[in-house]
């Protein structure tokens, strides 16, 4: 069965996280993404350690199913050919700052010019626009604009998140759908569009039934005394006797009795929502402390009472939702000698392929991408000579 995204050709400007992240999904999906690389290293994920081998395992994990063209937007010739190219494309996706793209020649201007029905989705901090659009940053800049990073950690200091949420919820995944929906009106009426995404504003989102709550009830967030982040005992993390640690998420009253009545503490039930939490927390520290966190994660097999273990380092490999669903892959890479464990695409659809290839060299597939598009052996040795076309 043909996968959904077949025949859709991406060229993706984009490094580190955001950007190939969501051209992972789209390529998973089927779509023909090829890398557009620097030559002189290409994206810089490439040599982050640690290494798998020859290259990071970061790279490996974010560029399956994908081919990798090395050209030089430097150049007049590279530019001419990443025009040409783009007139055969679906989608562009870049991750440079606001303005570069117009400054190396291939802006939205340039590419509706060559490419009416072309999607370009950018992706940045802060967006195209705006009095913060040119600012450099990172991950836990954008949380802590947007008012994530604010939201998280105890009452008298916001925390680092151990995870990019702006990257990847508030930055992959919003140009996923941007794409997507942006090819769906293409069938349509024929024509192209600027996807603009703001990682900044993609983790906002996150906040949305938070702040709509605030709002409500007329007084702003209150870190580390809200219903999800250790305001109600009912929902919170505890440690166990062997010093591991359970998640109890037990917000409706029907699983907080349920759990209450099997530790035999029915009494407790009553007081689920009691100011602050601190009397009936000191309760559920002690009895959670009375068991291992495996014998507590027998308890969750046992009783629907929004109970889990914290599954540590590798543990989640091993659990067994996770294997019967295929949340992880082995992805054979034989330039670097073995198969790599890598995590799956969440978006599952009847009749997924395995992944079709590993993560490319940089330029691997530069002569066959080309020939594809049209372009004569002299064109690609012309562009070879001129220093253009990379390795």
């Amino acid at each position: 069965m043909a996968l959904p995204l077949a025949g859709v050709r991406i060229l993706d400007l984009t490094r580190l996280l955001p950007g190939p992240y969501a051209t992972l999904v789209l390529a998973d999906l089927g779509a023909d993404v090829v890398k557009v690389e620097d030559p002189q290293g290409g994206d810089w994920l490439r040599w982050m350690p640690p290494l798998a081998g020859e290259q990071s395992g970061a790279f490996h994990a974010l560029n399956r199913n994908k081919r990798s063209l090395a050209i030089d937007l430097h150049r007049a010739e590279g530019v001419e050919a990443f025009l040409r190219l783009a007139a055969r494309a679906d989608a562009v996706v870049e991750s440079f700052r606001p303005g570069v793209l117009d400054r190396l020649g291939v802006g939205y201007e340039a590419l509706r010019a060559r490419a009416p029905r072309l999607v370009l989705c950018s992706i940045s901090g802060y967006g195209q626009d705006g009095p913060y659009a040119g600012r450099a940053g990172h991950d836990l800049d954008y949380c802590a604009v947007s008012g994530v990073l604010a939201a998280n950690g105890p009452p008298d200091a916001p925390r680092p998140l151990g995870v990019q949420v702006a990257d990847v919820a508030g930055g992959a995944w919003p140009a996923v759908a941007g794409i997507l929906a942006a090819l769906v009106r293409r069938a349509s009426t024929g024509e192209g569009a600027h996807v603009d995404v703001s990682m900044t504003e993609g983790a906002l989102a996150l906040l949305a039934m938070p702040l709509g709550m605030a709002w409500a009830r007329g007084a702003p967030l209150a870190r580390g005394r809200e219903l999800l982040d250790g305001g109600a005992a009912c929902y919170g993390v505890y440690r166990t006797r062997d010093d591991r640690f359970v998640a109890l998420a037990a917000l409706e009253p029907r699983f907080f009795a349920a759990f209450c009545e099997a530790v035999g503490r029915p009494e407790l039930a009553s007081r689920q929502w009691d100011e602050g939490g601190a009397g009936a927390r000191a309760e559920l520290a002690a009895i959670f402390a009375a068991r291992t966190r495996d014998e507590w994660a027998a308890f969750a097999a046992a009783h629907d009472a929004c109970v889990a273990p914290v599954l540590e380092g590798d543990e989640p490999r091993a659990d067994p939702q996770l294997a019967a669903r295929g949340a992880f892959l082995e992805v054979d890479t034989p330039w670097e000698g073995r198969a790599l464990p890598a995590v799956a695409s969440p978006v599952r659809l009847r009749g997924e392929a395995a992944p079709r290839r590993p993560a490319p060299r940089l330029g691997e597939h530069g002569e066959a991408v080309l020939a594809e598009a049209g372009f004569s052996p002299p064109e690609i040795a012309a562009l070879r000579a001129s220093g253009a076309l990379g390795p």
